[in-house]
């Protein structure tokens, strides 16, 4: 690297976390400044600004907060106030955020639940909350009232009438409420220390758990994008995201209401209406996660994917192979990737825009922002330790644990599960000195010289097989990148008498994909051991909610022919060419008589 861009490149890092930091400057534990305050002074200082932009619909800055005032007195009139959960299951549109903006202004505490959830997952998620009330949109009813629960919450349905008194009619509520301010005394004594939301992993290894998030947290991540981005007042950021999650319904939230610009909801992302959404809005920004550049990149060509008003976006999980690809195709100025969990201590931005890299933490840096890289064995799923019984920092691009220091410093706090349990598996201890705690962050990374991080891939995902680690991220990758293959989902399977697990992919794909001509793509881009043993031809890759794909079905259902509808296929060990996996060919496999 030149010195020149070198220079830049550290003009463009030391800018923008000083920018972070001067904001952050007033995120303190004590403080009591929250959104709430933010968005009551948006409605003040520019009331006809539009806040939210939906469907044909345009919600200004005085109408969100007349909104939010409406709640919040309903909720007094309820006895919700400081610390009370309140579960909140609604699909995206403007009375989702209304709603915890409300009820944050009573200082209630809001349960952001999944909307893809359906019976004890459903029902689990809340109960964990301790929500006694429950806010349901009305598409989402029937979903509540078939949840199996021990002891029902009272059900509010906003958008219809009551189900037969079996619900509380909120849509009549609202309106018979004031829109005047409930004032600061409503929430007197909370702090941004207070729980803010309940926001839930994603399921994909079990039930949900619910994270803790307060206030502080949410201030931090909206600030930390704020500094990173610049949004101004006249920009109008696109959100195809859900809003139960921190990535839809925190960090693009706090883009818009920081700057005083409008933020964008789509009910459900639709790549079919994708840019036509942002021709048709005038966007200037959207929030992305990985899949939903994979399934744009997917599409067809089209005459609105340029030519429009985008000058940056922001997300996580755009990945190195089609990274360039997707910022030329579709004329993106700047792409600010970010990493970080909504429990998590460890987050960073790429400010500068490095293929690749989630984001960057120089040495320098390092006492702000202790993140690191330790040694990791694959197999036993623990970090290494030396021969003084502490873990070893892993050097430049070495694949290990990224974890993060823990810190009573704004946004460095692990504010764990609403479970210790849960919370105490996440914690690291005795790490590079006795008594010490770091967070785990569960993800394999590498950090290079430069201090850029770059992800590997998730711990558990990543197996052993001929005595090698196999990354499914980077099978993935490889995969992907094969002609006719638009998705690509990979995991380790057993197989009786084998060390370790092999290799298996889950394949979308369309007409010209070729599994004759597959061996020869893999051979140029994968170690042999990386190489998948199994494929399984499906019609669709299963995924969260927030586009997350999900691996335990498919882990547990294996490669057996007779047991599984999809089309499969075997890598014959002699030829390297991948045939028909019979039931015969299973039963060979089983009983050793075909070896890998």
């Amino acid at each position: 690297m030149g010195l020149i861009s070198a220079v830049k490149r550290e003009a463009i890092y030391l800018a923008s976390i000083g920018r972070t930091l001067w904001l952050l400057r007033l995120v303190k534990p004590g403080a009591t400044r929250s959104i709430v305050d933010i968005v009551e002074a948006q409605a003040r200082k520019r009331p006809d600004n539009a806040a939210i932009l939906y469907q044909d619909q345009v919600m200004t800055y005085a109408q969100l907060d007349a909104r939010a005032n409406r709640y919040a007195h309903w909720a007094v009139a309820q006895g919700i106030g400081r610390g009370t959960p309140v579960a909140l299951l609604m699909e995206n549109r403007p009375d989702f955020l209304c709603a915890w903006l409300g009820l944050f202004k009573v200082g209630a505490q809001v349960a952001l639940i999944n909307t893809n959830l359906v019976g004890p997952a459903l029902s689990h998620s809340i109960d964990v909350s301790g929500a006694r009330q429950t806010i349901v949109g009305a598409e989402l009813v029937r979903n509540f009232l078939d949840a199996p629960f021990k002891a029902p919450p009272m059900l509010w349905v906003e958008g219809v009438d009551p189900l037969d008194g079996e619900a509380g009619n909120l849509t009549s509520a609202l309106a018979a409420a004031p829109e005047t301010s409930p004032g600061r005394r409503a929430r007197a004594g909370v702090t941004l220390k207070d729980r803010a939301f309940f926001i839930y992993t994603s399921g994909t290894t079990g039930l949900p758990k619910a994270a803790n998030f307060s206030h502080m947290r949410m201030l931090f991540m909206m600030t930390g994008f704020y500094a990173g981005l610049r949004p101004r007042e006249t920009d109008r950021i696109y959100d195809p995201l859900p809003l139960y999650h921190s990535s839809g319904g925190v960090c693009a939230v706090g883009l818009a209401f920081l700057s005083g610009g409008a933020l964008i909801i789509k009910r459900k992302f639709s790549g079919h209406e994708f840019w036509s959404d942002v021709h048709t809005y005038g966007a200037t920004m959207f929030e992305y996660i990985g899949e939903l550049c994979r399934y744009l990149l997917n599409a067809p060509p089209s005459p609105l994917e340029r030519g429009h008003k985008i000058r940056a976006i922001t997300g996580n999980g755009l990945r190195p192979e089609i990274w360039r690809e997707f910022q030329a195709r579709f004329a993106i100025p700047r792409i600010v990737e970010f990493y970080g969990a909504t429990e998590s201590n460890v987050s960073m931005l790429n400010y500068d825009g490095t293929v690749g890299a989630v984001g960057r933490v120089p040495d320098y840096l390092e006492w702000l922002l202790p993140s690191r890289v330790v040694r990791f064995d694959v197999e036993k799923e623990i970090p290494v330790r030396g021969a003084d019984g502490l873990c070893i920092e892993c050097g430049a691009d070495e694949v290990g644990e990224a974890i993060g220091g823990m810190s009573k410093r704004a946004g460095r706090e692990f504010e764990g599960y609403t479970t210790k349990a849960e919370s105490d598996k996440k914690m690291l201890h005795d790490v590079f000195a006795r008594g010490d705690m770091w967070f785990r962050t569960g993800d394999l990374m590498r950090r290079d010289a430069h201090g850029y991080f770059f992800f590997v891939d998730r711990i558990g995902d990543t197996f052993r097989w001929k005595g090698e680690n196999v990354s499914t991220g980077e099978v993935g990758e490889a995969l992907a990148a094969a002609p006719g293959i638009l998705e690509a989902n990979v995991y380790g399977v057993t197989v009786p008498g084998m060390d370790g697990r092999a290799g298996m992919a889950s394949l979308v794909a369309i007409g010209d994909f070729r599994l004759d001509r597959l061996p020869e793509h893999l051979r140029h881009r994968l170690a042999h051991y990386a190489r998948p043993i199994f494929l399984r031809l499906a019609s669709r890759i299963d995924v969260t909610g927030t586009f997350k794909q999900r691996k335990v079905d498919l882990v547990r259902e294996g490669f057996d022919p007779s047991a599984i509808a999809d089309p499969l296929y075997v890598m014959n060990p002699d030829t390297g060419v991948y045939e028909r996996l019979t039931p015969q060919g299973y039963a060979d496999i089983v009983a050793g008589r075909t070896r890998f």
